[in-house]
């Protein structure tokens, strides 16, 4: 693609290389500058001329730029069509690299992955820089309107980056127009709000502060959301954004709430007084006088004052928390988690002790139940990933050495010295300091410096090292190395399948849909090309106007793998999950759903030890169910198909999960051996509690401990006693 770059002279640049795709634009390296990435609008209209204009025009302070840093990807230039019509197509903007979403460093399991050393001090230095970019553009009157996790970077030295800019709501003050933010995400969404047209509101400084209170909590409370908790009601537990607007504040002092905090979360207690403070005037103040939320440069000042209590335990010197409190909360913590510490020592890092599993101890047995209602929570039961083809045989590249003490040694000095740069960074830091292309990018351009060390590599070299990433589920580093052997060998159509994979699970479905295009330009015969395509449509339909001609595309990839290969079980499983969907919506729904039970069985023939055949094919009986008279019968298929399933692979907790949400109903409906119904149901969701809690998938762990806390006669809160912690639950 050509456009044309007016300033500082023009110039024809000619974009090649692609860093990410999305619904509106697609973002591109800068061949006469690294420094910069050009955005490039699908379909470019005059407001987002005119809004560029004024933002470049009127730009933000930068609270690092001493430092040498951006905090705020800034529209810098506009770039225009070559034709010369003069029309606005995009901008160029930096090009922010060596950091990471902010969700890999209040999110336990993938800092202590990443960043070990990152310990609670630079998450409140990331709290405090977060707030002072917050500060900056609401000092120029902006607002950021889709406040999310998303389009926040972070560093290793607790800098952000706030990205996609060209998404703020930006006041013209010259003209006197405001260009609106027409996105947001619920979860960090005020409850005046929620349910509303984003399109129709002018926003305003304290609707960013809820998604910034938000943003600071989960920075400091382990990723745990303000709003998060179990449900102490009946029936389903609410979303988000009905306990934002219920003002259902998890850890309220000034009402009572049908909640309890999720037993794996940090204590309330653990945050300083002055935080707390902070929490409770925004999220219970702020409810019904959104004025009073506290402002960045209240939440700035206030966490710079309290960084200053941090103590250091004694027993690990990683371990820092406030002066308020008489005994270390993170020791306790890792006894808590069964020696799984949040911010381990550097001689467990060393050792690679923090990387092993967690320790486990007796078994942990529940009350007896009584009967209350249901308790059908919704979950991801079709979470998928794409078929990935695997390093070839021919190609394997020579195993590793085993580590001596000489290594453990090296790294024990390494991790020293990393220390003690940190620190040195954040000291001198200056003090008020839904996925998107930006993040990407900045996540994909992490190894741009390296180039020159790669350069000798062959295309199986980049393959192989691209397939022990996805392995990994550093799903950006596997983009890296296939878009390097896309470059040795374009016509190796594995590249792009592995690619659209990669891009899949980061959620750019319509990236891979791109790459799995091309693998099939490549060889038209790709089964599993045609595969994940359809599931790349079938997870487009969540976002499409016309959710049924997606379904449709979807269902014509599956038919045409099948053509090709009529032994493709994966095939038939997705043909039947999409069918499964359609009869939702059907008028001929026993029609669509017989179509779907029978795609499952011909995968299971195909494939008897396809424990995810049998799983959705009784959660396709499990749906039948509720539109047959025959309910019981149905039900019973179901189970006998998640046993099936268990019985394969014993780790599949969505399998218990609705084994045990079946168990109960049945009881309910007064079927037979309601108590032996009872007891399998809640032996059922125990072990799923269990198995989310052992995979750090907190959101299923919560919904499995919910439908726990319904059934059972005793609040939540006496099931997670220090003698009877989750913790201590065993196969």
């Amino acid at each position: 693609m050509q456009v044309l770059r007016c300033l500082p002279k023009q110039e024809t640049l000619n974009l090649t290389v692609s860093l990410g795709r999305g619904g509106e634009a697609c973002v591109y390296t800068v061949p006469s500058d690294e420094n910069l990435v050009a955005k490039i609008y699908h379909k470019p209209i005059d407001t987002y001329a005119q809004k560029l204009q004024a933002m470049i025009a009127n730009p933000p302070e930068n609270p690092t730029a001493n430092l040498g840093h951006i905090s705020i990807a800034w529209p810098q230039e506009l770039l225009e069509a070559v034709d010369g019509s003069g029309s606005v197509i995009g901008f160029l903007m930096p090009r922010i690299r060596g950091m990471r979403p902010i969700m890999d460093f209040y999110n336990p399991g993938n800092r202590r992955q990443n960043f070990p050393l990152f310990n609670y001090q630079y998450l409140l230095r990331t709290a405090r820089n977060l707030s002072a970019t917050f500060a900056a553009l609401h000092a120029s009157q902006y607002c950021i309107g889709d406040v999310n996790e998303s389009n926040i970077l972070v560093s290793n030295t607790a800098l952000i980056t706030l990205v996609d800019t060209d998404s703020f709501q930006v006041r013209d003050l010259e003209q006197n127009i405001v260009y609106r933010c027409s996105v947001g995400k619920p979860e960090y969404t005020p409850s005046e709000l929620q349910n509303k047209t984003f399109a129709d509101y002018d926003r305003e400084s304290h609707h960013d502060l809820f998604g910034l209170a938000v943003l600071i909590f989960q920075l400091l409370m382990e990723g745990t959301h303000p709003f998060s908790g179990i449900f102490q009601g009946l029936f389903d537990p609410p979303a988000y954004e009905a306990r934002i607007v219920a003002g259902h504040f998890t850890y309220s002092q000034k009402q009572k709430v049908p909640y309890l905090p999720t037993p794996i979360a940090p204590a309330w207690q653990m945050l300083h007084p002055g935080l707390q403070e902070l929490f409770v005037r925004c999220f219970e103040d702020g409810h019904n006088s959104p004025q009073l939320r506290p402002t960045a440069q209240t939440w700035l000042s206030v966490i710079a004052k309290v960084e200053e209590s941090l103590v250091t335990c004694s027993l690990n010197p990683q371990h820092l928390y406030h002066d308020h409190l008489n005994k270390c909360p993170w020791c306790e913590r890792a006894s808590q988690l069964g020696g799984r510490d949040p911010f381990p020592s550097l001689e467990a890092i060393a050792s690679g002790e923090h990387l092993k599993p967690r320790s486990k101890s007796k078994k942990y047995h529940l009350p007896t139940p009584r009967m209350r209602k249901p308790a059908i929570s919704p979950s991801p039961l079709h979470h998928w990933q794409p078929i990935f083809t695997p390093n070839l045989s021919a190609y394997q590249l020579a195993k590793k050495p085993n580590k001596t003490r000489f290594y453990t040694v090296i790294f024990c000095l390494l991790g020293f010295g990393l220390l003690g740069y940190l620190d040195l960074m954040i000291k001198f830091t200056r003090p008020f300091v839904s996925q998107n292309l930006y993040t990407q990018h900045s996540l994909r351009s992490r190894l741009g410096n390296n180039s020159t060390q790669t350069d000798n590599l062959t295309f199986i070299d980049y393959y192989n090292r691209g397939n022990e990433a996805y392995q990994k589920r550093d799903y950006e580093q596997a983009i890296e190395n296939f878009t390097q052997g896309i470059k040795k060998r374009s016509t190796f159509s594995k590249f792009y399948i592995n690619r659209g994979n990669a891009r899949y699970n980061l959620n750019d479905y319509e990236g891979a849909l791109a790459d799995y295009n091309q693998a099939l330009k490549i060889n038209p015969q790709e089964v599993k090309a045609l595969v994940n395509r359809g599931n790349a449509y079938y997870m487009l339909a969540d976002y499409s106007r016309d959710p049924e001609q997606e379904y449709q595309k979807a269902i014509n990839n599956f038919n045409t793998a099948i053509n090709i290969n009529v032994h493709d079980t994966e095939a038939y499983i997705r043909r039947g999950i999409v069918r499964s969907q359609i009869a939702k919506y059907s008028s001929n729904y026993q029609q669509e759903y017989q179509k779907s039970i029978a795609d499952f069985t011909e995968a299971i023939k195909l494939n008897t030890s396809k424990a995810e055949a049998y799983f959705q094919r009784g959660l396709t009986r499990y749906q039948f169910a509720q539109y047959s008279s025959n309910y019981a019968r149905e039900y019973k298929q179901a189970i006998i198909d998640f046993t099936e399933a268990i019985n394969i692979n014993p780790r599949m907790a969505k399998v218990y999960l609705k084994r045990g949400i079946i168990h109960y109903e049945l009881a309910q409906y007064g079927a037979n051996i309601v108590q032996q119904n009872y007891a399998q149901a809640i032996k059922d969701l125990e072990k799923s509690a269990q198995i989310y809690l052992e995979d750090e998938d907190m959101d299923n762990y919560q919904q499995a401990l919910s439908n726990i806390c319904v059934i059972v006669s005793k609040r939540c809160d006496t099931l997670f006693q220090s003698s009877t912690s989750f913790n201590q639950i065993q196969p």
